[in-house]
């Protein structure tokens, strides 16, 4: 199947990044779609082409926000319940209309061995992540509610290209951890602050950066 991706805008390697293209397999998922279940035993890891994915843990009965896999990304922790045969402790979420390289299982074992560049592009998304699971829990311990709003709203208009975003507040509660009533309530004060301007039907847009 033809698709748009361009394979010289990658930090991995060309022969590599063909083998991923010809050997893997090309699924698109519409927004929403949800891509992987906790618990679930991974077949394949996806390499984002396009689109964006959410990748959540279940903390105490709640639904949390762990990081984003934007294009050229990969999922680590899928990576890492296929390498140490467990089932996954994540899901994943298309969050836009997203295109994806699945690689399966059999593929990722005999990469391991036989690329090293498949080894460091792993290594890398570990260390992206790691960054990102410690920003999670900085802004956990140390952010009030208000704050962790206003930066959630302003990265998703970075990662998605636009100030106009499409998202109801159970939405926002369900990636910050949070109650719907508790997000509806500090919108209010984000938009009395001048950060954004609430319309109908769940749009949102960000005004401040």
């Amino acid at each position: 199947m033809e698709h748009p991706y361009d394979p010289g805008t990658s930090a991995i390697p060309s022969f590599l990044r063909r083998d991923i293209l010809e050997k893997g397999i090309l699924r698109a998922f519409p927004a929403q779609t949800e891509i992987l279940r906790e618990g679930q035993y991974v077949k394949a890891v996806p390499f984002v082409l396009s689109g964006l994915i959410k990748v959540y843990g279940k903390f105490e009965e709640r639904d949390l926000l762990l990081y984003y896999i934007q294009p050229e990304e990969s999922c680590i922790m899928s990576f890492t319940a296929i390498v140490e045969n467990m089932p996954s402790q994540v899901f994943a979420v298309a969050e836009t209309a997203t295109d994806a390289i699945l690689i399966p299982n059999s593929l990722v074992e005999d990469w391991i061995g036989r690329y090293p560049a498949f080894n460091r592009f792993y290594f890398h998304q570990y260390h992206q992540r790691y960054e990102d699971l410690l920003g999670t829990i900085q802004n956990l311990l140390f952010s009030s509610m208000d704050r962790r709003l206003k930066a959630y709203l302003q990265e998703m208009a970075r990662l998605k290209n636009t100030r106009r975003l499409h998202i109801h507040h159970r939405e926002i509660a369900e990636d910050l951890g949070t109650a719907r009533e508790v997000i509806s309530r500090l919108m209010k004060k984000l938009e009395q602050e001048g950060v954004v301007r609430q319309a109908e039907q769940g749009w949102i847009q960000v005004l401040e950066e």
